[in-house]
Parts: structure tokens; sequence; C-alpha cells
């Protein structure tokens, strides 16, 4: 059974920021702390996307030597917070496809994971630049790994989710060509769950008959009120990350409020 751990929305700084007054480094810090001392046995810890705030170069850095301290292998993709030619300079090691796009496929015996960059930028002008887009290249890249997978099952991994969250703000910077990208996802018939962030807010259920999970930040969370435009409103809420589990029957997925979580139970 693969076992994956996902991250998404960490928002790194420069030391010495903070966001709405919460610290995205030591947030980060203590998730990496739990996923190794309980979930040192995962196949992967992917993360998806606005991996820094800012995207300077400074906040790549200190991210970086916060990963490399994961006992877990390591897969990246990004997100609107990001800027890819910073990134791939920072993270010498990090995937891309021929293109220079940063998105890559892992096979592991049960499943193939494919990591999709849903950056569309530059410009970086918002709002479009906040907005998803898989371009022709990379939907081209997308149906070579799925074709390539064939009977296995796909698990897909992306910044923005690619259909609307009910958040009317940021619906409206969601994954743009969702039309496209499921045409196509449908086609192929294998993908058995996509996994986004983006949205900040623990959300799942099934667009077009594919089951999906969005996950938390570790930092600041989406506020609950739907109708809002303002996709800059944050509170704070437990941080967290998703865990998914590969089974012979499909896809067991969790959320882990890793800064909160007991495991000292007591018998009521």
């Amino acid at each position: 059974m693969t076992k994956l751990i996902i991250f998404t929305d960490l928002h790194m700084v420069p030391e010495g920021t903070t966001i709405i007054g919460l610290d995205p480094y030591q947030r980060l810090a203590n998730g990496i702390e739990h996923v190794n001392r309980y979930h040192a046995d995962a196949d992967r810890v992917i993360f998806t996307g606005d991996l820094t705030h800012y995207a300077d170069r400074v906040s790549y850095e200190r991210l970086k030597r916060l990963i490399d301290q994961l006992t877990p292998p390591v897969a990246i993709t990004i997100g609107n917070h990001d800027r890819r030619e910073v990134f791939l300079d920072t993270f010498p090691d990090a995937v891309a496809d021929e293109n220079g796009f940063v998105q890559q496929a892992i096979d592991f015996p049960d499943c193939r994971a494919i990591l999709l960059d849903t950056l569309f930028a530059p410009p970086y002008d918002y709002p479009t630049s906040h907005v998803g887009m898989l371009c022709a290249k990379r939907l081209a890249w997308l149906d070579r790994q799925l074709a390539e997978a064939g009977d296995k099952p796909a698990l897909l991994f992306m910044h923005h989710p690619p259909h609307r969250t009910g958040f009317t703000g940021m619906d409206m910077i969601r994954l743009a060509n969702e039309t496209e990208f499921y045409a196509l996802v449908k086609r192929h018939g294998n993908v058995r769950h996509i996994f986004a962030g983006h949205v900040h807010r623990t959300i799942s259920g099934s667009s077009r008959g594919i089951p999906f999970s969005i996950f938390k930040s570790p930092v600041h969370q989406q506020p609950m009120p739907f109708d809002t435009p303002d996709t800059s409103l944050s509170v704070d809420e437990p941080a967290a990350y998703g865990i998914a589990v590969v089974t012979n029957d499909g896809v067991l997925v969790h959320t882990e409020d890793y800064e909160i979580a007991r495991r000292d139970a007591t018998i009521a």
C-alpha cells in the first residue's frame, strides 16, 4: 500500500516576517518533525505549490533547509505564489519536464502519481497570474503520462482545483481550462483521485465522477463564508497536512491537524 503525505500552501517568508501574525517557518518545521516521527515510512512527501509567499530566493532557501530535514523522499510542484525560474535555481534537484515545467510522474507498485505545474505566469499581473492554467504543452504531457499508466490507477497532484469549490473569490482563480482538463482525464478513465490546494480549506467530494481532496495550509486558512469575492482573507486555524493511502479497493484520504493532534487517548 503506497502512503503519500501531502503539504500545500507553505507560503514561506523571509526570517522575521509573519502572515497574520503566524510564522510559516515554525509551522512547517512542526509539520516536518511530525511526519518524521509518525510517517517516516511514507513513500513520498508531496508539496503542491505556493511554496513561498513572495517567490523570493531567501524564502526558497529557508524552505529548502526545512525540506532537506524530511526522512521520506520528496516530490514538489509549484503554485500561483511561486516563480518557476527562482524555484528551479534554488532547488537544483527538482524534477522538470522537457519544456521546463515543474511536473513529473512517479511510479509505485500500485499507482502512478502525476504532479502538474498549473502556474499561469509570467507576467505576474493580478488577478491573471493567480489563475491556474495547463497550456497545450502541459496537457500533451499529461496525456502521455496517463496513456503510459495504462490500467494502473493514476493520482493527480496540482495546486489549483480544476473545478469550483463553493468559495466565490477562490473559484474565480481556479484552473481556467477545466473543461479541457476533464475531457482529457475522462478520456483515459484511469484517474482515481485528484489532490489540490490553493483554497486553504479541507474540501472533499467528486467532480465529473472523479473523487478529489483539497487540504489546508500549514499556516493560514480560508474563512468559511462562501460568498466573499476577497481572496486575501485568512484565519488562524490548526496547521494540517494530508495523508493518502492506496489500497486494493481504492484510495483512503486523511487530514492530520498535526499541531493539535493527540495520541494519548483516554477511555470515556
